[in-house]
């Protein structure tokens, strides 16, 4: 019956589902025409609300770019790509490959969103590769899938925007807090939070394990001239005295020593995680793991094919969050929910309503941006513990990426499928993770 229903959902979503740029387009039109009719706003203000927010929100666009950029190479490093493959050899069974994937890309997605989403794909593929070599057949897009559905825990791990802005002085919460910070020791490292991820981790693998391919089950295999994607074949060429200096390892070494030290010393002084700190510490990992500036140079270059199309799309989400901001329009959207919340409700209704947000803004932090000071401010005249409303956000941010094709890009460009190809997949994951983070936000509320 799950197979049924979810190839009949993914034939529906072949014939009406575009391209994400598409996506983004035509929903830059969808909330200008809601604009028009839900709020006061005229033509004029709401095509200046859509110019001045193409580039409000530059330095977190490049903080953002970063993660997802920084994320794709250090996935890409020999250690790391020799882990991935010792690691794509473990399942010896079809239908464990699909829950052992989700559950890496998942733990992958708690330490760092832009690796998780880039292990998730690579580990998907070579698992594929090396199921194909030792003559066990997988359902490639089940597979891909899986590897995109650990992103949906992402936003309740070490480098979740919501919480670790909330966690920064002077950021743009800062305001609604009343001028303090709320520390990721009640986000992110509260019990409750780890035991939802947990909990989604463990209800999202069991639904992948149900809707796997079973028997006669049709399967579509990884075709049969993709192999692993390797470094070992690349070498750069080393003539000169300068390509010997590029060749050398100990510059690359000496800034991520300089790196870890700064580190050290940022957190020996009381300094907290932010985007920036999430940025540096894998910044620093690369730099030691990689042998040479040809090599990163060489991974920069090969990580930047796949953030392309996520740098043209960033600008067009910031003007839709500019129209909704300037409009009153996602005050509109969140009040709806807000306005018939209680105390022990609040955090569900503020899921379901950052739930909707999220396919206008899928930034999680450009989201937080608009929808947090609301959300805190709805929290505070409720007597709601401002961690709930950040949480409730933050949920609903990575909850219905799993329908959003924006975050997918990536995954998809590394696998070569398209979102329709999975989405019927990524559904099931939506709802199954859905419930649990709802129940986790009012059970915290009690």
């Amino acid at each position: 019956m799950a197979q049924s229903t979810s190839r009949g959902f993914n034939r529906v979503l072949e014939r009406w589902i575009p391209s994400s740029l598409t996506f983004a387009i035509v929903l830059t039109g969808v909330v200008a025409l809601l604009a028009l009719v839900l709020t006061e706003a005229g033509p004029v203000q709401v095509v200046q609300g859509w110019g001045d927010g193409l580039s409000g929100l530059l330095a977190f666009m490049t903080q953002m770019c970063l993660i997802l950029l920084l994320g794709h190479m250090l996935a890409n490093t020999r250690p790391m790509r020799r882990l991935l493959v010792w690691l794509a050899c473990v399942p010896t069974k079809t239908t464990t490959a699909y829950m052992f994937v989700f559950a890496l890309a998942a733990v992958t997605s708690l330490i760092n969103w832009g690796l998780g989403l880039v292990v998730g794909a690579l580990l998907a593929r070579e698992t594929a590769v090396q199921a194909r070599d030792r003559g066990m057949k997988v359902h490639f897009p089940l597979l891909v899938a899986a590897g995109y559905s650990g992103f949906v825990v992402w936003h309740m791990g070490y480098s979740g925007s919501g919480p670790l802005t909330a966690a920064t002085p002077g950021s743009f919460l800062a305001d609604a807090l009343g001028g303090r910070t709320i520390p990721v020791s009640e986000t992110t490292f509260a019990p409750w939070n780890m035991l939802a991820a947990l909990g989604v981790i463990v209800v999202c693998a069991l639904l992948l394990w149900w809707v796997a391919p079973k028997g006669d089950d049709r399967i579509v295999e990884l075709p049969a001239g993709v192999a692993s994607e390797s470094l070992a074949d690349w070498k750069p060429e080393v003539v000169t005295p300068a390509d010997r200096l590029d060749a050398s390892r100990v510059l690359t070494m000496l800034v991520g020593l300089a790196l870890v030290a700064y580190l050290v010393i940022h957190f020996s002084q009381g300094g907290t995680m932010t985007l920036d700190i999430v940025n540096w510490t894998f910044l620093a990992l690369i730099l030691l793991l990689v042998r040479s500036p040809f090599e990163i140079i060489h991974l920069t270059q090969n990580a930047a094919k796949h953030v392309g199309e996520i740098l043209l799309q960033f600008p067009l989400y910031a003007g839709i969050m500019g129209m909704m901001a300037s409009t009153g329009l996602i005050t509109i959207f969140s009040n709806a929910f807000v306005a018939i919340a209680g105390p022990h409700s609040f955090g569900v209704l503020a899921l379901l309503s950052a739930g909707l947000v999220n396919f206008f803004v899928p930034s999680g932090g450009g989201q937080f941006a608009v929808q947090g000071p609301i959300m805190l401010d709805a929290a505070a005249k409720l007597g709601v513990d401002p961690s709930i409303a950040i949480m409730a956000v933050a949920y609903g941010d990575q909850w219905t990426n799993m329908l959003q094709p924006f975050w997918a890009l990536p995954v998809l460009a590394i696998a070569g499928l398209k979102m329709r190809d999975i989405l019927g997949y990524t559904a099931l994951t939506c709802l199954g993770s859905g419930v649990v983070m709802g129940v986790a936000l009012w059970l915290a509320s009690l």
